[in-house]
């Protein structure tokens, strides 16, 4: 019996945790059907200062279902959002599966030819989309594609009080496309002919960030999306008297399942500030009472050096966990020190529908005495992550290798690519491309991406063992590294750095800095200082693209 097959996390899971679930629901409908239905005037949505309550949230999405309906919108469909994190995703969230359909999520930073090459890849019927949208991108691209419903709608609806953040929103109405809000009120009161769902129908097409190559749809199901929101909801602690801040982008996974899927399912609300500002979101933080957030580090960066950090009370924001990219245990230091919560390491990705690990609540991550890293948990209920080698031989703790995980939140593959989901998701089990180690007691450590190692002079060298010492610099608000070309050592290291607020520091100081706090061969040999670093929608740094720059000269 292997190392991974006894389970030595189990024990870490701590009390009250149990070490499996049984999913509560066949399908995040009847979920959040049953949680209508239980407090029908509980508040669903706070979007800034406009509530919605789970009463409302019913009776528009069977609207919209029965007006897509209307539409020709028939089972097994793709209906396209993209949207920003608006009521009008969590509506027409719903309102898809009401129809029989599937919700194809589209970031709202795509330009013309990434959306249509998502519309054209997921075959999408329908399009649910910002009048803005529409008009700087969505109109170019749709007539070439095979949709037939377009839908638009502003971000300045269900609001009572144009906010700040809005000040500058107009309507853009186009007489040629649906209105969302019109088609709401001509259905208002009819019910839709919703099928039959089983677990095995596709809740999601979410599409991989293509920074390792073009992004793909992976096809979560409702038993994937249904267990990984009882997983946030029963691991976590979520319940009655829990707020959600909606802050990671809902097109992307993590805000899918942990800022959608979890409050729904739990019957929490959720609060929405159409995109992140951090000095809007610690007033709404505070206003309403936020408990509970998942979201990249990123996220809690700017929390900490927002100006109006210091008048905020936000004591009851204590149910937090971070994910998406690495984490330097200075970060949370820091973060707990100013806010006095302690943030959560967890760790998945868009093919396990969110969760594979996490750091049980009440729980404080280790750190590996070798390479400072911290833990980004344990494997959740029902799930296992051995650690392989390249040839697929699992490894002894403490060895690093691949992570490979098997579990019920675990994707069958990816929309119409059979070979590319039986290459990464053979048996079952999905190949992450994570490169990791277990340790004795169970504990899981993310060292980095197999295709980011910098091979500098035969030195393997992980650009996160060095973002690890920039962080616990007082001066370096975010960092990244890369490997660029070097004639006499083949590759070296970049840094690229952003300073906090009022903070300084030259590039030689920095330098110093690191090379009396790591080896020799890996400290970065140069420094490049920018106001902010590339990032995903979802918060993740984009290193590739801070690399292409610095082979090609331009800079970042």
């Amino acid at each position: 019996m292997s190392v991974y097959d006894e389970r030595p996390w189990l024990a870490l899971y701590g009390p009250g945790i149990p070490r499996e679930i049984e999913p509560e629901h066949e399908n995040m409908l009847a979920a959040f059907g049953e949680a209508a239905a239980r407090d029908p005037d509980a508040i669903a949505i706070r979007y800034f200062d406009h509530p919605m309550t789970y009463r409302e949230l019913e009776t528009l999405t069977d609207a919209l279902a029965a007006g897509l309906q209307d539409q020709g919108f028939g089972r097994g469909e793709r209906l396209a959002v993209y949207l920003q994190n608006v009521p009008q995703f969590v509506i027409a969230m719903i309102a898809t599966w009401k129809a029989g359909g599937i919700m194809v999520s589209v970031s709202p930073m795509l330009k013309h030819k990434e959306l249509a090459a998502q519309l054209v890849d997921s075959g999408s019927t329908a399009l649910i989309t910002l009048e803005s949208l529409w008009n700087t991108v969505g109109r170019e691209v749709v007539p070439d594609t095979q949709v037939r419903t377009v839908i638009t709608t502003s971000e300045v609806e269900f609001l009572d009080e144009v906010p700040d953040l809005l000040a500058g929103a107009r309507r853009e109405r186009d007489e040629d496309v649906l209105d969302l809000v019109t088609l709401l009120e001509r259905f208002r009161g009819q019910a839709p002919d919703t099928p039959s769902l089983n677990g095995d129908d596709i809740a999601f097409l979410t599409y991989t960030s293509g920074t390792t190559g073009p992004s793909k749809g992976a096809m979560n199901t409702q038993r994937n999306v249904v267990f990984n929101a009882q997983v946030y909801r029963d691991w976590i602690g979520l319940g009655a008297g829990d707020v959600t801040f909606g802050v990671a982008p809902f097109f992307h996974i993590t805000g899918l399942i942990g800022n959608l899927a979890a409050p729904l399912l739990s019957g929490m609300p959720i609060v929405m500030s159409y995109r992140f500002d951090p000095d809007v979101a610690l007033e709404l933080i505070e206003r309403y009472g936020a408990t509970f957030t998942v979201a990249s580090i990123t996220v809690f960066i700017a929390l900490m050096n927002a100006p109006s950090a210091e008048e905020r009370n936000i004591q009851k924001f204590t149910k937090i966990v971070s994910g998406g990219a690495p984490i330097a245990p200075a970060t949370v230091e820091a973060y707990e020190e100013k806010f006095g919560a302690y943030i959560h390491n967890i760790y998945g990705l868009t093919e396990t529908t969110s969760p594979s690990h996490c750091v049980p609540i009440g729980t404080r991550a280790p750190v590996d005495p070798d390479s400072g890293a911290l833990s980004v948990g344990v494997p959740i209920f029902n799930t296992v992550v051995r650690v392989v080698d390249d040839d697929g031989n699992e490894l002894a703790a403490g060895e690093v290798g691949e992570f490979v995980t098997s579990g019920p939140q675990v994707v069958s593959g990816y929309w119409e690519k059979p070979e590319e989901s039986e290459s990464a998701i053979p048996s079952g089990r999905l190949h992450t491309g994570d490169v990791g180690f277990m340790d004795e007691q169970g504990w899981f450590y993310l060292v980095d991406r197999k295709k980011d190692q910098i091979n500098a002079s035969g030195y393997k060298i992980w650009p996160r063992d060095v973002e690890d010492v920039l962080y616990a610099n007082d001066a370096v608000r975010e960092a990244a590294v890369v490997g660029v070309p070097d004639e006499y050592r083949g590759e070296t290291v970049k840094a690229f750095v952003s300073l906090k607020p009022g903070q300084s520091v030259d590039e030689e100081a920095l330098i110093a800095f690191c090379k009396e706090r790591m080896a020799a061969y890996k400290y970065p040999r140069q420094i490049e200082f920018v106001e902010e670093l590339p990032k995903t929608a979802s918060g993740k740094i984009l290193r590739r693209e801070l690399r292409d720059r610095a082979i090609s000269g331009t800079g970042a």
